[in-house]
């Protein structure tokens, strides 16, 4: 490889006055980048495998990043064209996306936003960013806000003979509390509310200030949509309404050459950041880099075919490789995950914890990280999240399923022998008496209590400081940084800024993200289950037809005695 580099560093300096004339001229001058977005929008993307070039849809927030700084510091651009037919993305990515278009608008270039299958709430506010907004004719844009729907299952439980338990630490602490009730707790009521209202207010905000409104008149048009096509223009949301081979007209670039046929004057996003990051000179030795560890899912102790797991294992090769790579020069938690097991939580910690006695970490929050996600992302040296990603739950839950009256409706009766006062205690069979619910309330005060102890080191903060900012209160990320759970405020580009000022000068600004993928490792022979296991299988099969997914997943987890460490606002929003 050495040999092969040394190689390829020659025949560079020999094509190097033609590549840099030709650097020089990328673009003729009054050109639109083009970008399609239609999927997932997240954060960064590992490097594809060439068997997965194809199959990749996803657009990068990095990659945006890049493009917008440099149609910024190129004169010959003269905007971008983002056409957005589908956004799959949460309000925290929505915000990190939005907030890079309006930095290539706030820079002096055109950002025009084409919705040509329109758009819900989340595209009005990434589109609002744009200087002009484009409209299929046919389309309707619908900004009508935020709704959190949760489901109660108690009077359903009650009728199927099937008693759930749910212990939880911290008044906050609502994951499970649609299993044991049949209406909204009050602690509930008010922060689910309070994350409505800012995100409400990150709504009106992004249209205020995107179509030159006030605020009042941003009120009144996300409550009087959906709006049909011209509809949308009357209301200030649209400024035309056009096909896909009319806007190079209304760009002033003249007619479409046809569908998927190069329009002259615009240039893919794609080919234009190719071309730019092409070095003249490549180098002599590999670049140090910042890994991208990702926490993305329930944490859990193995993976699941219920639910997307992140798992304590994964995590810890991939924690082990960035410390034993030389090239890794700092780290980037990447976090996107409402919790899990507690155990699991604490076996990510205790690696994190390791990493960050010998490296840089910076943990960016996305939309989610909270509970076991916040527990995770604690011993970096700083948390970084956007205003509107969902935080905090700093609290303790364990749950258990009584399938005794069921077995009884179904004629089913059940001997217990036992030796140990609380042999029964994690079994799922009878409920719990007074002594065994004693028992498993200290234990999950006890996990209560080393969760707090584990966000006032990681914050540098004492006990007594952390204890009222616990008991399971869920923050905005604005508010969380008010509350000294988050040192900065912004997306993944803040995040990598803050990696860089921790690193030498001399590489500071040329190290970039690299994701790290888990190495395969042997598959582990698979043991017949247990009769007990077999049971809890069966009746998980069940419940994964009754139960929406974050119930469900905490429920499995719940089967063997977990202490669970989760977040479920009972809705999305």
């Amino acid at each position: 490889m050495p040999l092969l580099r040394f190689l390829g560093f020659l025949l560079d300096l020999l094509l190097y006055p033609l590549r840099a004339l030709r650097r020089g001229k990328l673009v003729a001058e009054g050109t639109y980048l083009t970008l399609e977005i239609d999927g997932a929008v997240v954060d960064v993307l590992a490097r594809p495998r060439f068997w997965e070039l194809r199959a990749q849809k996803a657009t990068s927030l990095h990659d945006v990043r890049e493009l917008v700084d440099h149609a910024i510091a190129d004169p010959h651009v003269r905007g971008l064209l983002i056409t957005i037919k589908s956004l799959a993305a949460g309000m925290a990515t929505s915000m990190s996306l939005r907030h890079l278009l309006a930095h290539a608008r706030a820079a002096g270039k055109e950002v025009v936003v084409h919705l040509p299958l329109g758009g819900g709430t989340k595209e009005v506010i990434v589109a609002s960013a744009g200087s002009k907004v484009l409209l299929g004719p046919a389309a309707q844009l619908s900004p009508l806000g935020f709704a959190s729907r949760t489901r109660y299952f108690k009077h359903a439980f009650d009728k199927a003979g099937v008693v759930p338990e749910v212990y939880a630490v911290g008044e906050y602490k609502s994951a499970g509390e649609s299993l044991v009730r049949d209406s909204m707790s009050d602690a509930q009521r008010e922060q689910v509310g309070k994350l409505l209202d800012r995100f409400d207010a990150a709504l009106l905000d992004a249209i205020a200030e995107g179509r030159s409104v006030s605020r009042e008149r941003a009120r009144s048009i996300v409550d009087g949509g959906p709006y049909f096509g011209e509809a949308a223009i009357e209301v200030g949301l649209a400024d035309a309404v056009a096909y896909d081979d009319e806007i190079p007209a209304l760009l002033g670039l003249g007619k479409s050459k046809g569908p998927g046929l190069a329009t002259e004057g615009m240039v893919a996003a794609a080919a234009y950041l190719l071309a730019r990051r092409r070095p003249n000179l490549r180098r002599l030795t590999r670049a140090p880099v910042v890994a991208v560890i990702p926490v993305h899912g329930m944490i859990a102790h193995a993976s699941s075919q219920f639910a997307n797991f992140a798992t304590d294992d994964k995590l810890a090769r991939m924690v082990r490789i960035a410390r034993l790579d030389k090239r890794v020069k700092g780290v980037i938690l990447h976090v996107d995950s409402p919790g899990g097991s507690a155990l699991a939580s604490d076996r990510m910690h205790h690696e994190i914890v390791q990493l960050a006695r010998e490296k840089p970490v910076v943990a960016c929050m996305a939309n989610v990280a909270a509970s076991g996600g916040y527990y995770v992302a604690a011993p970096a040296h700083k948390i970084v999240c956007e205003a509107v990603t969902v935080t905090g739950s700093i609290g303790v839950v364990g749950t258990r399923l009584t399938l005794e009256p069921l077995m009884h409706k179904l004629g089913i009766t059940t001997e217990t022998l036992q030796r140990g006062a609380r042999a029964g205690l994690l079994s799922g069979g009878a409920p719990l008496s007074e002594d065994e619910r004693t028992a498993l309330m200290r234990d999950l005060e006890a996990v209560y209590r080393t969760f707090v102890r584990v966000v006032a080191q990681g914050r540098k903060m004492k006990v007594d400081e952390v204890e009222p900012l616990a008991r399971g209160r869920v923050y905005t990320g604005e508010d969380a940084k008010a509350a000294g759970l988050v040192d900065v405020l912004g997306g993944f580009d803040v995040a990598l800024r803050e990696v860089r000022a921790m690193l030498p000068a001399s590489i500071r600004d040329s190290v970039e993200p690299h994701v790290i993928r888990a190495p395969r490792n042997a598959v582990p022979l698979v043991r017949p289950p247990t009769e007990g296991e077999a049971g809890r299988r069966a009746a998980s099969a069940l419940l994964s037809l009754l139960l929406p997914g974050p119930e469900r997943a905490m429920v499995e987890l719940g089967w063997s005695g977990e202490r669970v460490l989760a977040l479920w606002m009972g809705g999305e929003v």
